[in-house]
């Protein structure tokens, strides 16, 4: 009765266990398919951010909305190298983009050296023909086919038809029957393969690793046997049942298979844990031999258990560093795109590109960075992140080097290209730009895998992208700037050609007036008329000095002179220059007791006050007071020049120091100024490293004062 017990027991704990797996199978699908969502939002990030920084690139973008993105998918098939230029020539006849996207299954590691080559062959030839490589990690590659050509807007789908058929009613589906069912609104192009690939893998029952464990790995599976053989043992000698010695062995396979690679050492715990319990806890004792007809059943019960137990537990580990490998690529990606947001300078790029592709390959980098069309001197970047500095002497990869930026394609170790270089050279490129090369040592030549691969070329997109948003906006600046330029020559030219017109006719027509009627004019219109022509004349001098001054200033030709000046004698010398008109009003100078020494260019600051005190005779009424005051404050002199006049309106003030803008002031003659008085003051003052500012007078009246430097020493009387 007992043993018809035990039976049950164990029946049901293998039911269970097939339950528990399939409950487990489906959590993993979830779980792998809430990551990708993950994935997928963040790359929807990124895609925010690079649209925030590069607006060009999105408009470029915008056009390109309509184009065709057709997926192949990459595999070790002989014939997927047909499937590959198949799609290549499909996206070149539609003018569309092209990725090629490999799913990356747990049984990656049993593949063998042959379908290991032939897969990297396919992906270079992926990349060769423009396509981006794209690697998700996953046990149901249609799914993910499906998942990824649904989220990343795939208008068409290509893929090999294989020679493995359905052997049975019950089989599952081919992958491309599943994908036909999973994307029915898909456009999928099947291509027959060539030649039937016998060894294309289909999804075994328990995937075993074909490489043999190591030495410790035995190690560790002879020490849980050997403890949960001896608990057993102390189990049997309290006398507890066979289920409870069982259950012991099935946590042994457990953590076997939980601290091991792979799944040979869980399989093989599993046939062992039947060996040692019929060898040492079963009648008779030290022998393979069993007393009862029970027993065989109870140890077929006990492998089935053990071994999918086992096998359950790997299958938990492998999508535990799956994920764990796309946590990573989407925390390194994260963390690249959130630096190059940062990132204001071409140089910046180039270094946090090499602080990401380190902490991927914990190698040295080297980066040929381009500049005005062509590679300057590569910049090496340790791996212990020290200083980065000029590279040596590398004239021998040279002509790697210029290959890859000629042709914008990878080249030297592991590749076809120059395979025996020591290094192997990636462009920094988009589709229309190449941004520089990226030197990185290959250690014995080994090719890098799928996901390495994977995360480098992406880093390397991120790289670009970013420059190509960099020149983008310097080339949206400069052209602003030059619009600038241009409205500017257009405004200055049409108000030349307008308002010198005045002051010229009238210069002529009063030069005509006395060269024809000079006798029959009296002194005093002769006098009036003399006077006339030396104010348009010394308005047309001022204008054309003001043109110059504020040229040279804008276009940087201009150098201070810088000196050491009282700032009492330049405000003097500056009233003996000013209009003659100034007479009529009421100029008092306010120094304070305090001799103030200031650093300025005397010439140029003698313009500024020149020019605003001409202002102030200019826009108010005869007879008003205008006051000059010098005061100092922290380390700067402040200047002021008031007047109680009408003043000016607030809605004039913020632009007041705009180039043109004249106002209008009906007491002063707008028309017979162009707007660059107060735009050349406030040059000047900025070139000081001052400020200028406008701000009313008390009751009215207007006040502009403006700050220099002061120098280190003050005199004091």
């Amino acid at each position: 009765m007992k043993d018809v017990i035990l039976i049950v027991g164990m029946a049901l704990t293998f039911l269970f266990g097939w339950f528990l797996m399939k409950q487990l199978d489906r959590f993993l699908y979830e779980n792998q398919k809430r990551i990708r969502l993950d994935t997928i939002e963040t790359a929807a990030f990124w895609c925010y951010n690079t649209i925030k920084r590069g607006g060009e690139t999105v408009q470029n973008n915008e056009n390109n909305l309509s184009k065709e993105h057709i997926l192949v998918c990459l595999s070790s098939s002989p014939s997927n190298e047909r499937i590959v230029r198949m799609a290549g020539k499909m996206a070149q006849a539609f003018c569309g983009s092209l990725t090629a996207l490999y799913v990356q299954t747990p049984g990656y590691s049993g593949m063998n050296a042959e379908d290991i080559a032939r897969l990297q062959a396919n992906i270079r030839l992926a990349q060769q023909l423009g396509a981006e490589i794209i690697t998700t990690h996953g046990e149901d590659v249609p799914t993910q086919i499906a998942e990824y050509a649904r989220l990343s807007d795939v208008t068409k789908i290509v893929i090999g038809r294989s020679g493995v058929q359905r052997r049975h009613f019950w089989s599952e589906p081919t992958l491309t029957e599943q994908l036909i069912t999973l994307a029915p609104e898909m456009d999928i192009h099947i291509i027959p393969d060539a030649e039937v690939y016998k060894n294309y893998p289909r999804k075994p029952l328990f995937a075993v690793r074909p490489a043999l464990p190591t030495a410790r790995e035995l190690f560790l599976t002879v020490g849980i046997l050997t403890a949960a053989t001896i608990i057993g043992w102390l189990f049997l000698r309290l006398g507890f049942a066979d289920a409870n010695i069982i259950m012991v062995y099935l946590l042994g396979v457990l953590l076997t298979s939980a601290f091991t690679s792979g799944y040979t050492c869980g399989v093989l715990s599993a046939f062992l844990s039947v060996i040692l319990f019929n060898y040492f806890l079963t009648e008779p004792r030290l022998s393979l031999v069993a007393y009862g007809s029970i027993y065989p059943i109870t140890f077929a019960v006990m492998f089935m258990a053990a071994l999918l137990t086992g096998t359950l537990a790997a299958k938990l580990k492998a999508h535990a560093q799956l994920s764990a490998r796309d946590a990573y690529r989407t925390k390194l990606l994260f963390d690249m795109n959130r630096q190059l947001q940062k990132a204001e300078t071409s140089e910046e790029v180039y270094r946090m590109t090499a602080t990401q592709i380190q902490k991927l390959m914990q190698r040295n980098i080297l980066i040929y960075p381009a500049q005005e069309g062509a590679l300057s001197k590569g910049i090496l970047y340790p791996a212990d992140a020290s200083c980065p500095y000029s590279a040596p002497d590398t004239d021998q990869e040279q002509d790697v080097i210029d290959w890859v930026w000629q042709n914008r394609k990878r080249a030297g170790a592991t590749t076809q290209n120059f395979p025996k270089a020591k290094r192997l050279y990636l462009a920094i490129r988009t589709e229309q730009q190449i941004y520089g090369v990226v030197g990185i040592p290959m250690e014995k030549q080994t090719q890098p895998d799928a996901f390495t691969s994977s995360v480098l070329f992406s880093l390397l997109g991120e790289c670009a992208l970013a420059l190509d948003n960099l020149r983008n906006a310097r080339e949206k600046e400069e052209a602003a700037v030059l619009a600038k330029n241009e409205q500017l020559r257009a405004n200055l030219l049409r108000s030349i050609s307008h308002d010198l017109r005045t002051p010229l006719t009238s210069i002529s027509g009063n030069a005509d007036t006395l060269l024809h009627s000079y006798d029959v004019l009296d002194e005093q219109t002769r006098k009036q008329i003399f006077t006339d022509i030396y104010d348009d004349a010394q308005w047309l001098t001022g204008l054309v000095e003001n043109l110059l001054s504020i040229t040279k200033i804008v276009d940087g030709s201009v150098k201070l002179h810088l000196s050491d000046q009282v700032v009492d004698d330049i405000i003097s010398e500056a009233l003996r220059h000013i209009d003659r008109r100034a007479a009529e009003h009421h100029i008092a100078v306010d120094c304070g007791d305090v001799l103030l020494l200031a650093r300025m260019d005397a010439g140029l600051i003698m313009q500024v006050l020149i020019n605003l005190v001409n202002n102030a005779v200019k826009y108010t009424p005869v007879g008003s007071n205008i006051r000059i005051t010098a005061i100092p404050r922290e380390n700067m002199a402040e200047i002021c020049v008031s007047d109680n006049g009408p003043g000016i309106p607030n809605e004039l003030k913020e632009r007041v120091f705009e180039m043109f803008f004249t106002g209008g002031n009906p007491i002063g003659d707008s028309r017979r100024s162009l707007g660059l008085g107060l735009t050349l003051c406030q040059t000047i003052v900025h070139a000081h490293h001052g400020e200028m500012t406008l701000k009313d007078n008390s009751p009215h009246g207007c006040i502009f004062s403006f700050t220099i430097p002061l120098s280190e020493v003050n005199l004091n009387e």
